[in-house]
């Protein structure tokens, strides 16, 4: 994809454009929730699709002129139905925020409880945060991951549900790099007589290949992403069963949103085309082994991460215990000033803001995408330990970014 029509008519935009295109290309994108999508993906999201207005779902359009859109968004639920087994498939939400407001809206009145993980443990603003919508609306409690393992304290959650008495119980994460036990979640949720949402935003590509357990027939409702592990147009969806489908449709339309944008629409068609293609099942299973490949390196750094490793996309270093005056945000800060871009996340028993954590999340999706295998990204685990050893001493970021450079040279994105 070229930027020449823009650089006619707005080459201020377009220096901006073809800056970033640099950017990606020249770093390595390490946060979690983000990945590189094909030029595929990108083509159909800058497609006449974004000038199409289509209230409404295929074959009942408040508008006429939707005889395209209505093919692109078939095609979008059918390949996602496929993709994970689902009954029914809304493919409209802008974000997977706005696919979890989507199932609150279906089933929840204001000032009915959510039980959720807590942010600082791993959870997601729009699990009940105070400063977010679900946090206004709704009555929150939340449980947490075991201060010791690392990993969700199922029996407490269990006495949480039973004292709290939830209408939906939100399992799902977005910086917990262990594999959800939905089943046990649903059960918890049955018992109390609450609902389940599954939100598996990080992780809808892991369960599309199967590498990691799907909640689709077990949960309530499941929501996601779409642009994370799967790579598809930038977007959110839920899935549900049948008996569900009209609250949720609903509910996306005009519940939560207007007309859809179906240039993102296409773009989720295409990733999901993409992802039904058997190389993706092999995509995702090394995203996994990159994963642990990373985090086992930086163990042997003597960092400390959350749960003592990962089965997932996504490892969480805890820099207290090695680096007790060091944050995550001077590690941040310093990695991108060498080239390796992730993200400050707090970490079980925070005791610093949140503004300025204690822990780094470091994620494999778009090395992955580049062509980076296990030694590649244990290579990188040892760049970043550089870094996080030494984050003041502008040399050693020198040194990091030129072996950076190397790397990007070697493992190219886009021309």
């Amino acid at each position: 994809m070229t930027y020449e029509i823009v650089r006619e008519t707005d080459p201020a935009i377009a220096d901006v454009l073809e800056n970033e295109r640099s950017r990606q290309n020249d770093t390595l994108a390490m946060i979690a929730s983000e990945n590189h999508v094909s030029e595929a993906v990108m083509e159909a999201q800058s497609s006449e699709l974004t000038n199409n207005y289509a209230e409404g779902y295929p074959g009942e359009r408040y508008y006429a002129g939707c005889e395209f859109a209505d093919g692109v968004e078939q095609m979008a639920i059918d390949r996602a139905k496929e993709l994970w087994g689902a009954d029914h498939v809304n493919v409209q939400p802008h974000s997977g925020s706005q696919a979890n407001m989507a199932v609150y809206l279906a089933v929840l009145d204001p000032g009915d409880k959510i039980l959720s993980l807590d942010l600082t443990h791993g959870g997601h603003l729009s699990h009940g945060h105070p400063a977010n919508f679900a946090g206004k609306m709704y009555d929150v409690e939340q449980y947490e991951v075991d201060p010791e393992t690392g990993y969700v304290d199922y029996e407490l959650l269990d006495e949480k549900a039973e004292t709290f008495d939830p209408d939906i119980i939100v399992s799902g994460y977005s910086a917990y790099p262990r594999e959800v036990d939905f089943e046990r979640i649903q059960r918890t949720a049955e018992t109390v007589d609450a609902y389940h949402l599954a939100d598996i935003a990080h992780i809808t590509g892991l369960v599309a290949a199967g590498v990691h357990r799907s909640p689709v027939g077990i949960a309530d409702f499941v929501a996601g992403s779409t642009h994370k592990t799967i790579r598809a147009g930038r977007g959110g969806i839920v899935m549900c069963n049948r008996e569900h489908a009209d609250a949720i449709d609903s509910a996306v339309f005009p519940g939560a949103q207007g007309g859809p944008a179906m240039h993102n629409i296409a773009g989720k068609a295409v990733g999901f085309g993409e992802a039904l293609d058997p190389r993706f099942e092999t995509y995702a299973k090394q995203t996994v082994a990159n994963a642990k490949a990373l985090g086992s390196r930086l163990q042997e750094h003597g960092l400390h991460l959350v749960s003592g490793g990962t089965d997932n996309h996504l490892v969480l270093v805890n820099l207290r215990p090695s680096h007790p005056n060091t944050t995550g945000k001077d590690v941040e800060s310093a990695l991108e000033r060498a080239g390796i871009v992730l993200n400050a996340n707090t970490v079980p028993g925070e005791t610093r803001s949140a503004f300025n954590p204690s822990g780094i999340r470091a994620g494999t999706p778009a090395l992955t995408t580049r062509g980076f295998g296990a030694e590649g990204c244990r290579e990188v685990a040892d760049l970043i330990f550089e870094v996080v050893d030494a984050p003041s001493d502008e040399d050693v970021i020198a040194d990091v970014r030129n072996r950076i450079d190397d790397l990007t040279d070697e493992y190219t994105l886009y021309d």
